[in-house]
């Protein structure tokens, strides 16, 4: 297979994590004979220091011309100063809004490795295995903004269409899943979440196979920390999700090993880390780069439809954790931790290791 990937690095630890990343993505192109074809191009704050732009429109081209894009992350303190169309977060969204990436995939599973640095309870956090669907592109954060010196607002404005997708984008993947889907709203007080309940009743006799629930996000904020086994896809709109991914994030113990996707409906995607450019550790090599390296894995599965190459990864870093091997973010020990760059390479060396023994063993039968 020939794919052609645009490698956005960004800033902090972004292109630390990515490098790491695309060292794992050519020795999966290496070990399955795919064509892989690298082009890489600025986004957020290093956008504008060169280009006074966080998201030029050479990145756009370049974007255009791809597959599916890996971005590292966006932002930090060097640029928090300036005016708001010059902010790095400002070419993460426009980026989104440019390519339609309407749905946002955020898997939460538990490593049974990793259970000792969650702040949840073993037993609540063991059985952790759930999908957030956020609708990325439309509500509050696109919506008409004011502000004078005794006031602001900000409009939350969905249409049925935008519901609609993101809707039957959640009950394609509840039915692949557990069968479960819980639809977030505030349908109490909003009227977007009025017609968001009303879409997805409507949406369910499409769907039998699919048990679906609707609850008030404050009651899914608590639930997820009592009882985060309970869900199984998970959908709501963006600024809902962009709070609830966040704080499901920290069931698993670390940000630095979640994954996430923004794709469209023709399965063009953008994946990156969940996690944040995190400046106060760029450089130091100490940066985990499981949750970019999973996020590869996600580009895959979902742009790529290779199955097998995915699974291959996301066993390799399972199997690397499993192994006692973590970066300083997973333990208390520092002494004990591996640098990026080392954590990488035991992830490589499992997928070369599985891969000579598949050979040996074909060679028996």
């Amino acid at each position: 297979m020939e794919k052609k990937i645009t490698v956005l690095p960004g800033d902090g630890i972004g292109p630390e994590v990515v490098a790491a990343a695309v060292r794992v993505l050519q020795v999966i192109a290496k070990r399955y004979k795919h064509d892989f074809q690298l082009g890489y191009a600025a986004i957020g704050g290093a956008a504008i220091d060169q280009f006074h732009d966080p998201l030029p429109e050479e990145t756009i081209k370049m974007c255009k011309e791809s597959d599916a894009i890996l971005l590292g992350a966006v932002g930090g303190p060097k640029w928090d100063n300036n005016p708001a169309e010059l902010r790095p977060e400002i070419g993460l969204l426009r980026i989104r809004k440019t390519f339609d990436l309407y749905a946002n995939l955020r898997p939460v599973k538990a490593f049974p490795s990793l259970l000792d640095a969650s702040p949840l309870k073993r037993e609540v956090a063991e059985h952790v295995d759930l999908m957030i669907v956020r609708e990325l592109t439309g509500g509050i954060y696109f919506g008409e903004k004011n502000r004078t010196q005794s006031e602001a607002s900000d409009l939350n404005v969905y249409t049925r269409e935008e519901i609609e997708r993101i809707v039957d984008n959640a009950f394609a993947l509840a039915k692949v899943r557990k069968g479960k889907l819980c639809s977030v709203d505030k349908a109490n007080v909003l009227e977007t979440s009025r017609l968001w309940r009303q879409i997805v009743e409507e949406k369910k006799v499409q769907y039998p196979e699919v048990t679906v629930e609707h609850n008030l996000v404050d009651s899914v904020a608590m639930k997820l920390i009592t009882n985060p086994g309970h869900y199984d896809v998970v959908v709501t709109d963006n600024m809902f999700g962009d709070i609830l991914s966040d704080e499901a994030s920290v069931i698993t113990g670390s940000l630095g090993v979640l994954p996430s996707a923004s794709i469209r409906s023709d399965n063009f995607g953008l994946y990156e880390p969940v996690h944040g450019s995190a400046p106060e550790i760029a450089g130091a090599g100490i940066a985990n780069p499981a949750a970019t390296i999973l996020s590869v894995a996600m580009m895959l599965r979902y742009s790529f439809n290779l199955q097998d190459e995915a699974a291959e990864i996301e066993r390799a870093v399972s199997s690397v954790f499993d192994d006692g091997y973590f970066t300083a973010d997973l333990v208390k020990d520092k002494a004990r931790a591996l640098t990026t760059d080392e954590w990488t390479d035991k992830v490589i060396a499992e997928i070369d290791t599985n891969f000579v023994a598949d050979s040996i063993m074909e060679s028996y039968i």
